[in-house]
């Protein structure tokens, strides 16, 4: 029994410790949901956690913090969110429409029910096989002459093919990722995505993803008449093509960065395509290790 409420009590301070990472206090339904516990459960570590101040509870939101401007700005990141709603959709259903999109999932912030002030919207994008370099290429350039170059609500930062699903970096940060997208496109890929990374569960229960009611996936007759063109030995080249000229002038815009880093933050294969120019992933890994060493925890 001891040792439950041991590894219960680990479990509540782990996640706090992840989310202060984004300066993020989380409700009692919240941190249940990235545990594998039940609510109640967690509901009495809480408890007694606030009793002894090593955790502090603000207006419903609990935190590592005793800081009342990091609820407001939760409770306004989560009205901004509501607010962005109907538009993401929108646009995941426009990006849906793409040559060679064959999925599209909202991820970042957003995907936690929250969008800081001047924030945007994090799309993950599943490409065919094979022709992600083309389809990336076609949504950029949109987003550079439609949009002007806007993020806002076409932030397209990795891609990944239909037949290559398993995400190479496994660890919280990957798992978090995983765990709280949101399928706008194409539920039937989203499963086999999360069937594909079951890895993800050393960190999280995904019984506990709640399906979402989306259209089903259709090929647009716009898409298949693009894709015709590109569909043989033309298509693989300029795929090819495409993936190493990107690669190349990421290569020029970014010289400073540790090759071991560049590798990390902009991954680029036929399959996999992220642009991470700030290397997110490092210092948010780097900064959790940081919270689990403040609260005397292993990272495991």
């Amino acid at each position: 029994m001891k040792k439950n409420k041991e590894i219960e009590l680990s479990a509540v301070l782990k996640v706090l410790a992840y989310f202060q990472v984004f300066q993020y206090p989380l409700s009692k339904e919240e941190i249940a949901h990235y545990t594998k516990f039940e609510e109640e459960k967690i509901a009495v570590q809480l408890n007694s956690l606030v009793q002894e101040e090593k955790i502090f509870i603000i207006d419903g939101y609990y935190s590592l913090l005793n800081n009342p401007s990091l609820v407001r700005e939760r409770i306004s990141g989560s009205w901004r969110a509501k607010t962005f709603a109907s538009k993401a959709l929108k646009r995941a259903n426009f990006i849906g429409k793409f040559p060679f999109v064959r999925g599209v999932y909202i991820s970042g912030s957003f995907s936690k029910g929250v969008v800081n002030e001047g924030g945007d919207v994090d799309y993950f994008v599943i490409s065919k096989h094979n022709r992600l370099w083309i389809s990336r290429t076609i949504l950029i350039l949109y987003k550079k002459i439609f949009l002007f170059n806007s993020r806002k609500f076409f932030c397209l930062n990795y891609f990944i093919s239909d037949q290559n699903l398993e995400i190479s970096q496994k660890n919280i940060f990957t798992a978090t990722e995983l765990f709280t997208l949101i399928p706008m496109v194409n539920t039937t890929l989203h499963q086999k995505l999360l069937k594909d990374n079951k890895w993800a569960e050393d960190f999280y229960d995904f019984k506990k993803i709640k399906p979402l009611k989306v259209k089903p996936f259709k090929i647009s007759t716009f898409q298949s008449f693009i894709e015709l063109f590109f569909n043989g030995k033309l298509g693989e080249r300029l795929d090819i093509h495409l993936m190493k000229k990107t690669l190349m002038r990421w290569k020029r815009k970014f010289p400073e960065m540790e090759n071991y880093d560049f590798k990390i933050a902009f991954k680029s294969t036929r399959n996999v395509s992220k642009h991470h120019p700030s290397n997110f992933q490092k210092k948010v890994l780097e900064k959790y290790e940081n919270n689990l060493k403040l609260i005397k925890l292993k990272n495991v």
